[in-house]
């Protein structure tokens, strides 16, 4: 049940109505567009019917994850979502485990440092039934004591695991870093002593405080209809309680953040790689920098030496990391919060002595960005880009999230259309310009794992962000 923000796959939206997406559609004779409407009590409802489709996704996108906790209640969100599935006032855990298998549905949640998300894939038929269940475990969990301590158990093993990860763990030291003292640097998991002290009444008071129909988007997709999703929104989250001051979708109010120019390294000389993260502070949904920056991201790409083909990838940094035998692999990322984000590189390698190359020529390729991105490598990167980002969206399940992200980020839908034209609106000269106001010169944030004795000391490695010549 554990996710980490996935990287780079939300997007920001753009202002269209449902009457003006409507005419999108016609205009360019489309498949179905997102509808939406709000309930009084400020619950959001959108859909994406599918008139032919046998089976629908639905399910709530909550305007709260770890970002909402504090420091003695850090992991609350996440022990939540295990305690959804543990038994309602209307139904125990056993009834609620078979109603979904005899449906053949599925049922599922996750958790990332800004969402928290409960939803379910079903037959058409079964909708309402859908519905009903996941308005049951959000609003009517039993929390009881019994069943908390049981959990506790579970979510420490699941650390365990996380924890065996690699990049997991280097991603969260990245944030503890970058955010330093800050919700945003926070684990979602929560530290160990929290998942052993968290009692009901946390998890109730968490619940009060962010479970309000203001901060929820039901989505239906698939064979679903808009106004039986609105009927049903009415009746299973009619009395939702709205928040004391009520924010619109999109703009909830966080403290500011602050990214902060430092780094962590866990040395383990026993480890056979270095795992090495970089990041400069990135943008939030909604910069009208968040498409050049994803697509600088593309043209940075990601590369793995194990893969056949991996000599032949158009970007410039893998040919250099190949051709050198730099490194196992690397993955570039663009990671978007609300209000700010990372955007930066993951590097694995084994060739221990030449960390200090695999680092310059990395923030080498950089700093080119800023001077000299040529063309080509542009227009590729917007085409993988694209092709990355509409092919996703391939199923029910994976539209509902779409929407749902979207529409509690930013307040709106992006179409794929509209995608796709941002995405071909970035230019040469915007890539210079965002690399030139994001990466030249700039602090960045390292977390380091692993066998880390050939690596350059901080200043070192942040000096190569000005002093490159070409």
């Amino acid at each position: 049940m554990y996710s980490r923000t996935v990287l780079s796959r939300a997007l920001r939206s753009a202002s269209r109505s449902p009457r003006a997406l409507r005419g999108l559609a016609t205009a360019h004779n489309l498949s179905p567009f997102t509808e939406v409407s709000t309930l009084p009590n400020g619950l959001t409802v959108a859909t994406e019917a599918h008139p032919h489709a046998q089976t629908a996704t639905v399910g709530v996108w909550i305007d709260a994850g770890s970002r909402a906790e504090t420091e003695t209640n850090n992991g609350v969100a996440h022990f939540l979502e295990h305690m959804a599935f543990k038994g309602t006032n209307r139904r125990s855990q056993n009834a609620l485990e078979l109603e979904v298998e005899n449906l053949g549905a599925h049922l599922n949640a996750y958790t990332s440092r800004e969402q928290t998300v409960y939803y379910a894939k079903s037959f058409k038929k079964d909708v309402p039934v859908a519905v009903d269940i996941i308005s049951d475990i959000l609003q009517n969990s039993k929390l009881e004591g019994a069943a908390v301590e049981r959990e506790r158990d579970v979510i420490l093993r699941e650390q365990q695991e996380v924890d065996k990860q690699i990049e997991e763990v280097v991603f969260d030291h990245l944030h503890a870093v970058a955010f330093q003292g800050q919700p945003l640097g926070r684990t979602i998991l929560g530290p160990k002593k929290n998942i052993l002290s968290l009692k009901r009444d946390d998890l109730s008071s968490y619940i009060k405080t962010n479970y309000t129909a203001d901060r929820m988007v039901l989505v239906g997709t698939g064979g679903v209809s808009h106004n039986e999703l609105v009927d049903l929104a009415k009746k299973h989250f009619g009395s939702l309680p709205v928040s004391s001051n009520p924010i619109p979708l999109g703009r909830l109010a966080h403290p500011k953040t602050t990214f902060v120019g430092s780094e962590v390294r866990i040395r383990d000389d026993d480890m056979p790689t270095a795992n090495i993260a970089i990041a400069v502070e990135g943008v939030g949904w909604s910069s009208p920098d968040y498409f050049p920056m994803m697509v600088m991201q593309s043209i940075f790409g990601n590369w793995d030496r194990s893969l056949g083909s991996s000599s032949l990838t158009s970007s410039r940094l893998s040919h250099i990391i190949s051709s050198h035998n730099l490194a196992n692999s690397f993955m570039s990322f663009s990671t978007s919060y609300s209000d700010t984000g990372l955007w930066g590189i993951y590097l694995v390698s084994e060739n221990l002595m030449n960390l200090d190359d695999l680092t310059h020529f990395t923030l080498k390729e950089w700093t080119r960005m800023s001077i000299a991105p040529t063309p080509v490598e542009v227009e590729r990167a917007k085409s993988q880009l694209k092709a990355g980002l509409l092919l996703g969206l391939d199923g029910t399940t994976a539209i509902a999230e779409d929407i749902g992200r979207q529409l509690v980020t930013s307040g709106r839908r992006f179409t794929p259309q509209q995608i796709e034209s941002a995405v071909d609106a970035v230019s040469v000269e915007d890539i210079k310009r965002v690399a030139q106001k994001y990466l030249w010169d700039k602090d960045i944030a390292v977390a380091a794992v692993g066998s880390l004795e050939g690596m350059l000391d901080y200043n070192r490695i942040r000096s190569d962000m000005s002093s490159m010549v070409f």
